[in-house]
Parts: C-alpha cells; sequence; structure tokens
C-alpha cells in the first residue's frame, strides 16, 4: 500500500469559471487487480496494454487504487508532478524478490492481452484463493508466473543430453575411485 498526502490546493475550473479548494488529504493507494478490474470496467480497455493513457485516465486510475472512503473527487486534481512520479514508481515496483532468467532480455514476449479477467482465469486455473486479489499487481503475476513454472512438467532430455550427462558421471566416478572404467 502506498499513502500519500495531497496537500491543500485550488485550482481554476474552466468549465465552471470558479476557483476550487480543496483540503489537505491524506490517500492510501493499493495498484491491485480490484483496482485494475474498476479501471476497466469504467473504460472498456484494457490497462495493461502498451498504449499511453490520457492524464484522465491515469487520474481515474488513482482514484480507483485509493483505498480510503468519501474521498473529495476534486483531490485528483490536485496531485503534482512528484506525487505522480511516486504512483508510476509505486505501480512498476515488483514487490516481490523473485526474478525470472528470460527477464534479462532473452524472453520472448507473449502478446495477448491481458485484462482483470484474464488474471482471475489464471488465479482460477492455479487455485490461487481470492484474497490475493488485494496483493500488488506485480506480486500477485509474479506469484502466478511461479505457479506456472511450478506446474509444468519438466522436459525430456534428449538422447544425446542423457548421453553427455552419462558420461560426465562416470568420468567423475572414475576420478573419485581412481579407476580407468
Amino acid at each position: 500500500m502506498l499513502t500519500i498526502t495531497v496537500p491543500a490546493g485550488q485550482f481554476f475550473q474552466n468549465s465552471t469559471n470558479t476557483f476550487v479548494y480543496t483540503e489537505e488529504t491524506e490517500l492510501q493507494l493499493e495498484h491491485s487487480l480490484l483496482s485494475l478490474s474498476k479501471w476497466e470496467s469504467k473504460w472498456h480497455k484494457p490497462f495493461l496494454d502498451t498504449k499511453e493513457k490520457t492524464e484522465e485516465e491515469l487520474t481515474d486510475y488513482v482514484r480507483c487504487m485509493t483505498i480510503n472512503k468519501n474521498v473529495d473527487p476534486k483531490v485528483y486534481m490536485c496531485l503534482d508532478e512528484p506525487t505522480v512520479q511516486k504512483i508510476r514508481d509505486y505501480i512498476d515496483d515488483p514487490m516481490t524478490a523473485t526474478w525470472f532468467s528470460e527477464d534479462k532480455g532473452k524472453g520472448r514476449r507473449n502478446r495477448e492481452i491481458v485484462t482483470a479477467e484474464i488474471i482471475y482465469y489464471w488465479m482460477v486455473a492455479q487455485q490461487i484463493p481470492f484474497e490475493c486479489q488485494k496483493w500488488h499487481l506485480n506480486r500477485l503475476l509474479t506469484l502466478i508466473r511461479v505457479c506456472g513454472i511450478k506446474n509444468t512438467p519438466p522436459k525430456k532430455m534428449s538422447p544425446k543430453a542423457i548421453a553427455k550427462q552419462n558420461r560426465s558421471i562416470n568420468a567423475a566416478r572414475r576420478a573419485a575411485h581412481n579407476s580407468r572404467g
């Protein structure tokens, strides 16, 4: 969870030609599957795609991430650039020590469009409890990926690889017992 304090502020609202004032507000934010689901149900498009979001869409995602009750909607208009960067850093944080070897640029990217429903499907398929929908989204996606890797049967070795492994085992045994065969 990320806690940010939005300072009291004022801004000019063009639609009503008036100044709007807000009080200092503490927001508690959670980048989770629930937030993602709320945002996608409003905007009817995948949040996790690589397309740039408008300022309005990003501001609305911060609103969807907010777990406080009864927050004045005008507060979101007072988010300054350092606060927005803090929120982006929080969203990008992996929230885990787990890493994958192909993360270093060798892995191939799946072209599947990932939406909240796809992630819920993955949770059901991997028997991950729905309480995890409140986890940081990156941590949940890492858990789903780990479950997929651990549930995949190991690849069978080719006859050539088996012969190579046997030769190295035999060589090690000969060296350990000072024998020739």
